[in-house]
């Protein structure tokens, strides 16, 4: 839902289903506490983690703490909010319905919502399930403000607080990730089930797949075994921001555990609560009528763990951070709960699925002169008409998808290379005739063998730095929030400046001018604007040809 990641060792026996550790090589899971001890800190909040094949758990671990004020350990039976990953349970009993004949996939809002305002335009819900109907999310308004996060609604209600918003598009002509298409899909499977849509899930979905512990968020927090969920603040970390969880709803308001999550990809995928025809369509991704592969299907995204295909969905709610990955091909199940915003799993978990599907993930880098990377570098372009630059710094091949993160390439071979801060290969092609570096074959966390194809055109220069004083610097220190749920915390070590946006890492910030600055990391730039006594308290973040302001709040 937020803006589009002490160790202990249990083995945890249910009354029914009883899950068996086997043994596992000792190097896997080696390497496995490598990456996790690493993501998680013994003394903040951590995460609990669930790695399988097929029928056999290969890890099984809790890291970090519940309670950071009273240091108490994570517990890897505990059950934390899932955020997002509620959609693939909401388009699973959409799919029941279909299934029994009681709606279609094909339907218009309007036969179950007749008064909602679709200004002419036919949408579907399928394009509810797949996040093409145009409608605006209501996370992304300005009315959902902290103060109307901590209010509860009836689902009729919270409809009623975004239905008259402006379309975003038409419907099924873009793609626009959309929390209020779930909110309409809970609410349908209310109408058409007669049932509330925690109770239709209850029955209908959890009993099915043999869940014990996946519910929906009504009783009022604490309560025993609910993981208490965190935010990072410059102090240290402090308890997430109040949150009803009747607005999440449909989209997020589901809190499980990582056991119950293999449970129900298992029970998904052996054909227990939807027919294999019916998950089939929820796995395949939309094509969206320019071509676009939207990587989306019913609940549930496609994706690519070094050269291994995925079903998975990610979740971000105030205080948590879940990922739930998927090899279908290798039968791998990969589950990772967090209850910190500040610490996203998603590449935790494939870096986890790499490595249980028998992938290496140490860099033998080979050496190659600085000369002959000259061969590779230049701006290439997709089929979206994406740029990509790649180019040297410091003696390396460094890439940068315009509007995206820099990252440094490893080479790993004849024409191939890594991009050491992803789960990405490269692997440059070229003219058979000339021998001319003429593209590249990219396999990214996205897509496999995505094209691009080097143009002429002139490589970009970036702005030229000039250099403040830690005094110049020290008025811009401080919070500035964007949107509901996000902010940038700007904090300086001495003449250098640093952003931090809320569950992402730090970067540093590089003056062009006495009030703008520009990042590396990723093409975007930053101005602070001062009031009239000089005082800093707003900013805008311009990125990807948009404009972001931002309020100082602390």
């Amino acid at each position: 839902m937020l803006k589009n990641f002490l160790l202990i060792l249990l083995l945890w026996v249910p009354s029914a289903g009883v899950l068996f550790a086997q043994p596992v090589p000792a190097g896997l899971v080696a390497e496995f506490d490598a990456i996790c001890q690493e993501k998680f800190p013994a003394d903040g909040p951590g995460g609990a983690v669930l790695v399988a094949k097929g029928d056999q758990i290969l890890y099984h671990k809790a890291f970090g703490l519940d309670d950071v004020g009273q240091k108490t350990p994570l517990q890897t039976g505990m059950q934390f909010r899932i955020g997002s990953v509620t959609k693939q349970f909401t388009a699973v009993a959409i799919l029941q319905l279909v299934e029994a004949g009681r709606l279609s996939i094909q339907d218009e809002i309007t036969r179950f919502i007749p008064d909602y305002p679709t200004h002419g335009k036919k949408i579907t819900v399928g394009h509810l399930l797949n996040h093409t109907s145009g409608i605006k999310s209501y996370t992304d308004m300005e009315e959902w403000t902290p103060e109307v996060m901590k209010q509860d609604f009836t689902p009729a209600g919270l409809i009623d607080f975004f239905k008259d918003q402006p379309m975003d598009f038409d419907p099924g002509t873009a793609y626009r990730y959309n929390n209020s298409g779930y909110v309409l899909l809970g609410y349908i499977i209310e109408k058409v089930s007669g049932m509330s849509y925690a109770d239709y899930l209850e029955q209908q979905v959890f009993e099915k797949a043999g869940l014990k512990n996946t519910l929906y968020e009504k009783q009022k927090r604490p309560v025993e075994n609910w993981a208490i969920g965190y935010q990072r603040e410059d102090s240290g970390y402090t308890e997430a921001p109040p949150l009803s969880m009747t607005q999440p709803y449909a989209a997020g308001s589901l809190l499980s555990t990582v056991e119950d999550l293999y449970r129900w990809t298992k029970a998904v995928n052996a054909g227990k609560v939807v027919s294999p025809a019916l998950l089939k369509k929820a796995y395949t991704p939309t094509i969206l009528p320019d071509g676009t592969n939207t990587r989306y299907g019913y609940g549930w995204m496609t994706g690519n763990v070094l050269g291994h295909r995925t079903i998975e969905h990610g979740g971000g709610i105030n205080g948590f951070l879940s990922m739930l990955i998927y090899l279908p091909d290798d039968d791998i199940c990969v589950a990772i709960l967090t209850n910190c915003d500040c610490n996203p799993p998603g590449e935790t978990a494939a870096e986890l699925a790499a490595l249980a599907a028998g992938e290496t993930l140490a860099l033998e880098e080979i050496d190659i002169d600085v000369r002959k990377l000259e061969e590779y570098t230049g701006v290439f372009e997709n089929d979206q008409q994406q740029k990509r630059v790649i180019k040297i710094e410091n003696g390396s091949l460094i890439s940068q998808r315009i509007g995206g993160l820099t990252t440094r390439l490893s080479p790993v071979g004849k024409d191939a290379f890594r991009l050491s801060a992803a789960m990405a290969e490269i692997r440059f092609l070229r003219d058979a005739g000339t021998g001319a570096v003429t593209g590249l074959e990219m396999d990214s966390r996205r897509d496999l063998g995505e094209r691009w194809v080097k143009t002429t055109e002139a490589m970009p220069e970036g702005p030229e730095e000039v250099t403040l004083t830690a005094d110049q610097l020290e008025p811009y220190v401080g919070e500035y929030s964007l949107a509901p749920g996000f902010s940038i915390t700007v904090t300086r070590n001495g003449t250098r400046l640093f952003g931090q946006g809320t569950g992402q890492p730090q970067f540093e910030m590089f003056a062009k001018s006495e009030h703008r600055f520009f990042l590396k990391v990723v093409q975007a730039e930053i101005e602070f604007f001062p009031d009239a006594d000089g005082t800093i308290n707003k900013m805008t973040l311009f990125q990807n040809g948009m404009e972001l302001p931002g309020a100082r709040v602390k």
